[in-house]
């Protein structure tokens, strides 16, 4: 812990007067909070783009889908060795690295002209990218003072959930306007303004290499292992028949072998690669079961919902995208009072109504017909804006308050890794549910229509009539027993969502209160 930071702490303890952030500080905080943004965005930046992409570059639908998966794996890795990095070469050292790499990766991505390279960019992208997410909470904790913490807390959190929001919006808007490269161009002159901030705000600290011999290679390496290889198993489980696959088989044993050498490492190391002991903590390991939801909510939502409006709505991913950014507008009107809520609000109220809200939203769309369109998630993705910010925010400045600031490093990589976690159970999930309830849905519904039926045999003569062609009247009958039967297993998913968040909502008993009699300074 920095002395200044145990000042402020003695301070507050005492009752002294509270000092407020200086300017500098400030600008790190958004620094910190741009880059978050940044590498949460590049995490669905490519959805809406990947049809445009793979015929590009000459990959299957199968192989597409490995350039958001190999960001996402990558991107798990590193967000909890990132404390660690950050004490071998120093917070600024490491943003800077982190960014410059990241952007050099983002350029070989948009140039790319094969799938290889493209997947090599993406893993580049994901390894730097992560390392800039939980050190965005690291610099709230060590850079502002604790009661002006849940300003940055808030700025933070609106970045971290528009991020997956904003990114098949603006995926959607330069694939369909200019070009697909431009959605990996974008980083660059971000990553220009944030050098820069980094540069101006943030002081150097010398490296300590030391830390290399003395680290926790057998936790490193079973982190790499044990959360690279759950990814990809999760990932592609369901299209590779799970364990009837050698692969799966394989990626299960090396995900099993380096979780048991990230808990040996617990026990051996001097100092573990990671705190797994901070998910002991009443608070803290409330707060990181309720983030693995959340990410599953925000991260299974923002896929399941494009997918619904372009296989049954026929919408483009442009006007997905739009659809999608809706939940991001209730963040952006909320901004400005969350630190008074966060000052006034007990947090296990704002939590419990926060993941409320969301399991109504989610409730909304499980009623979802054939001749649903966009309009019809707007209610739901407002309400959906609400519940995230919500528990999110008070969420984030639980898991810093639970720890000493010398453990903010290792909370933050925690927290971002199980809401990351959390977004790749959602897609595995929804890829196992759509597999079985729609080959389900598409049986029963089968089962109810009689060859027989007069009211089927007029139909079907109906269609004939207005085709021309019985076979293209039966056809056309498949067609839409598979849509209904599709609508039908949409629904399932958002009411498996429902229920997830439902499950998790005892734990706000477990949260504490957050410390009051502390002025918010607005800033």
């Amino acid at each position: 812990m920095s002395a200044a930071t145990a000042d402020r702490r003695g301070a507050a303890a005492v009752g002294a007067p509270a000092q407020r952030a200086d300017a500098s500080a400030w600008l790190a905080v958004i620094a910190g909070s741009l880059g978050a943004m940044m590498a949460t965005l590049d995490i669905s930046i490519v959805n809406s783009s990947l049809p445009t992409i793979q015929g590009e570059i000459g990959a299957s639908g199968t192989e597409g889908t490995w350039i958001a998966t190999a960001y996402l794996v990558a991107e798990i890795v590193i967000i909890p060795l990132s404390a660690w990095l950050e004490r071998v070469l120093g917070l600024r050292t490491l943003l800077l690295v982190a960014t410059i790499l990241f952007t050099g990766f983002s350029i070989m991505c948009g140039l790319a002209a094969n799938l290889t390279v493209m997947i090599i960019g993406r893993v580049g992208q994901g390894f730097t990218g992560g390392a800039l997410i939980p050190t965005a909470m690291t610099i709230i904790a060590t850079r502002l003072p604790r009661e002006q913490q849940p300003i940055g807390n808030a700025l933070f959190g609106v970045t971290a959930i528009l991020g997956p929001v904003l990114g098949p919006l603006i995926g959607g808007w330069l694939t369909e306007n200019i070009s697909w490269h431009y959605a990996f161009f974008l980083n660059v002159p971000v990553s220009i303004v944030l050098v820069l901030l980094l540069l101006v705000t943030m002081p150097h600290q010398k490296a300590r290499l030391g830390e290399l011999a003395q680290a926790d290679w057998l936790g490193i390496a079973g982190l790499a292992l044990g959360l690279g290889g759950l990814t990809v198993v999760l990932e592609e489980g369901q299209r590779e028949q799970w364990f009837e696959s050698a692969l799966i088989v394989q990626v299960s044993i090396v995900a099993a072998i380096g979780f048991v050498s990230l808990f040996a490492g617990q026990f051996l190391a001097r100092r573990p690669v990671i705190k797994l002991k901070l998910l002991l903590d009443r608070q803290f390991g409330a707060v990181a079961v309720m983030a693995v939801v959340i990410g599953m909510m925000l991260y299974g939502t923002s896929y399941v919902i494009p997918q619904f409006l372009a296989s049954i709505a026929g919408y483009n991913a442009l006007q997905s995208g739009k659809i999608v950014l809706i939940s991001g507008i209730p963040s952006l009107m909320m901004m400005p009072f969350t630190p008074l809520l966060i000052r006034y609000v007990d947090i296990r109220i704002a939590v419990g109504v926060g993941l409320a809200v969301m399991a109504i939203s989610c409730g909304i769309d499980t009623s979802l017909t054939a001749q649903s369109a966009g309009g019809d998630f707007v209610d739901s993705q407002l309400l959906r804006g609400v519940g995230t910010i919500m528990a999110f925010l008070f969420l984030n400045q639980a898991a810093i308050a639970s720890v000493t600031a010398e453990d903010a490093g290792d909370a933050a990589g925690l927290f971002n890794a199980m809401r990351n976690l959390g977004g790749s159970f959602a897609l595995a999930g929804i890829a196992i549910v759509q597999d079985q309830r729609q080959w389900l849905h598409n049986r029963r519904i089968e089962e109810t229509i009689g060859a027989n039926s007069e009211g089927v045999q007029d139909y079907l003569a109906a269609l004939t009539h207005a085709l021309g062609n019985a076979d293209a009247a039966l056809r056309t009958l498949a067609g839409t027993i598979q849509r209904d039967a599709l609508v039908m297993t949409f629904n399932d998913i958002f009411w498996l969502m429902t229920v997830g968040i439902v499950c998790v909502m005892p734990l706000v008993l477990l949260l504490r209160p957050l410390p009051h009699g502390q002025s918010i300074a607005m800033h």
